[in-house]
C-alpha cells in the first residue's frame, strides 16, 4: 500500500509555478464535475490512494493561492488495492479519470510496460528538464521503454523501526534508540527481543503489529524481490523471499503479533491504545502514526534503525491520463507538488521523504518533537543512501498481496506454513495467470 512517506530536501529551489495563459475550462475527475471557465477558472482533479499528505501540508492551499482561479480537488481510497482496480476500469473504459492520477511504485512497471499509451508522457511538457532533481532509480522507474516519461517520483520509503518507549519501559526493556538499534542489528535479535517483551508486556499488547507488515519491510531490503533483472518472475525459488516468509512465520507461531489487518479500523485504533509496541516504519509512516494516536502519543513513539539493514517499502508516482481534460494544468500541479521546496515541506510536516535529491540536503538535520525529537532526517537519509535499488515487476503487488494474504493464515487462523505457502501460490497463479 501506501500511502507515503518521508524525506530530506536540497538547497535547490524551484520557484512556485504560475500558470501562463487562459486555462482551460473542463475538468477531469471520478465525480466529473464541469469546471467553473469564467474568468479563466479551472478544477484540477487529483485521485490518490493511502495518505500522500498534500492536503494536511497545507500544499493544496498554497498552489491556488499563488495561481488565482485554480481550485485542487482530491479524491482518495484508503486501500491502494481497491483504487488500483478502479483505476484500471476507468482507465479501459476512457472515462471518469482525474487530471492527476496517483501510482504506487509497485505499480509503475505495469504502466510504463503495459499501459504506456493510456497515460501522457510528461516530456510533452518540459519534464525531461526535471531529470537531474530526481534519484536515478526513481525516474528511471517511470521511464518507458521508448523514452516516454510517465510520472514525477513523490518520494520514497526508506526503513525504520517505530516504537512505543512506555511500552517497553513497562515490559523491563531498554528505551534508547541506540541501544535497541544494537539489540536488534539482525532480525533474529529482533525476534529474541518480542519475545522478552511477551514475558512482560502490558496488557493487550504485542510486540508488532502484524507479520504482514514483518514481511513488507524485510522484502523491502532486498534488491531482487519477485522478479529477476531479466524480467522472469522468481518468488518461488528467491532465498531472500523464503527467509523473510520464514522469519514472519516464526513471529506469527511465537504470538507476538496483534494479527491486525494494515489499514483496517481495528489498526488504525491500535495506535493509541497500545495494542502494539513496534511497527516496521518507512517515513511515510511517520504522518499515519501522527493521525491515528493523536496529541496523546507525542513523546512515546520513537525511532531507531531497523534490524538487518537499509531497504524501502513504498513510494509514489503522480502521472496524468491522456483522458484528462486539464493535462497541461495537471502536469504544472504535478511539476509544483514534486519540487524539491515541495517534498522538503511535505517531510517537514507529514514525513514523506523526498525523491528529489534537491529537497534530500534541506532535511538532513531535521528532528521530529513528537517521536521525542529522534533525529529523522539523519535515520531516514542514512537508509536512503543504503538501501538497494530495487527491481521492479508487472506483478510486484499482486504476489505481494497473495503472500502477505497467505501468512494472515498462518497468524489467524493457525493454518500449517506449507499450506499456506501452496495457497499463496493458487493466488499467484489465479491473479497473474
Amino acid at each position: 500500500m501506501p500511502i507515503a512517506r518521508a524525506a530530506r530536501r536540497a538547497t535547490v529551489r524551484l520557484g512556485a509555478v504560475v500558470l501562463a495563459g487562459t486555462l482551460l475550462a473542463a475538468c477531469g475527475g471520478p465525480s466529473d464535475e464541469a469546471s467553473d471557465s469564467a474568468g479563466g477558472k479551472v478544477t484540477i482533479t487529483v485521485d490518490l490512494f493511502g495518505s500522500f499528505g498534500y492536503k494536511e501540508a497545507g500544499l493544496y492551499a498554497e498552489y491556488e493561492k499563488l495561481n488565482p482561479g485554480v481550485t485542487i480537488k482530491q479524491t482518495d481510497t484508503e486501500d491502494e488495492a481497491d483504487y488500483w482496480k478502479s483505476l484500471q476500469t476507468r482507465l479501459a473504459g476512457g472515462g471518469g479519470l482525474a487530471d492527476v492520477q496517483g501510482i504506487e511504485v509497485g505499480r509503475i512497471a505495469s504502466v510504463t510496460q503495459q499501459q504506456a499509451d493510456r497515460f501522457e508522457d510528461l516530456r510533452k511538457y518540459g519534464a525531461d528538464e526535471l531529470k537531474s532533481q530526481f534519484a536515478e532509480a526513481k525516474w528511471a522507474a517511470a521511464t518507458a521503454g521508448n523514452g516516454a516519461v510517465l510520472g514525477l517520483g513523490t518520494d520514497v520509503g526508506p526503513e525504520a523501526m517505530c516504537y512505543r518507549s512506555d511500552l517497553l519501559r513497562q515490559a523491563g526493556l531498554p528505551t534508547d534508540r541506540e541501544e535497541l538499534a544494537t539489540k536488534w542489528s539482525t532480525w533474529d535479535g529482533y525476534l529474541e527481543l518480542g519475545k522478552k517483551y511477551k514475558e512482560k508486556a502490558p496488557a493487550k499488547s504485542a510486540w508488532i503489529d502484524s507479520v504482514g507488515s514483518l514481511y513488507s519491510i524485510m522484502i523491502g531490503q532486498e534488491k531482487e524481490r519477485y522478479y529477476d533483472a531479466s524480467g522472469k518472475l522468481i518468488w518461488e525459488t528467491n532465498p531472500a523471499l523464503k527467509t523473510a516468509w520464514d522469519t514472519s512465520v516464526e513471529a506469527a507461531r511465537s504470538g507476538l503479533s496483534a494479527k491486525l489487518d494494515q489499514w483496517s479500523p481495528q489498526w488504525n485504533q491500535a495506535f493509541a491504545a497500545g495494542s502494539f509496541a513496534t511497527i516496521p516504519c518507512p517515513a511515510w509512516m511517520l504522518g499515519y502514526i501522527k493521525g491515528q494516536a493523536g496529541d496523546a502519543g507525542k513523546g512515546k513513539w520513537d525511532i531507531a534503525a531497523l534490524p538487518g539493514g537499509a531497504g524501502n517499502w513504498g513510494g509514489s508516482y503522480l502521472a496524468v491520463p491522456k483522458a484528462a481534460k486539464n493535462k497541461k494544468e495537471a502536469y504544472e500541479l504535478v511539476k509544483w507538488l514534486t519540487a524539491p521546496e515541495q517534498q522538503a515541506k511535505l517531510f517537514q510536516k507529514q514525513g514523506n521523504f523526498p525523491s528529489s535529491t534537491g529537497a534530500i540536503e534541506q532535511v538532513a538535520d531535521a528532528t521530529d518533537l513528537y517521536f521525542n525529537g529522534a533525529p529523522i532526517g539523519r535515520i531516514f537519509g542514512e537508509a536512503a543512501k543504503a538501501a538497494p535499488v530495487q527491481v521492479l515487476g508487472v506483478h510486484d503487488q499482486n504476489v505481494a498481496q497473495q503472500i502477505t494474504n497467505a501468512l494472515s493464515e498462518v497468524e489467524r487462523k493457525g493454518t500449517a506454513p506449507d499450506k499456506a505457502w501452496s495457497n499463496a501460490r493458487k493466488g499467484v497463479a489465479n491473479t497473474i495467470g
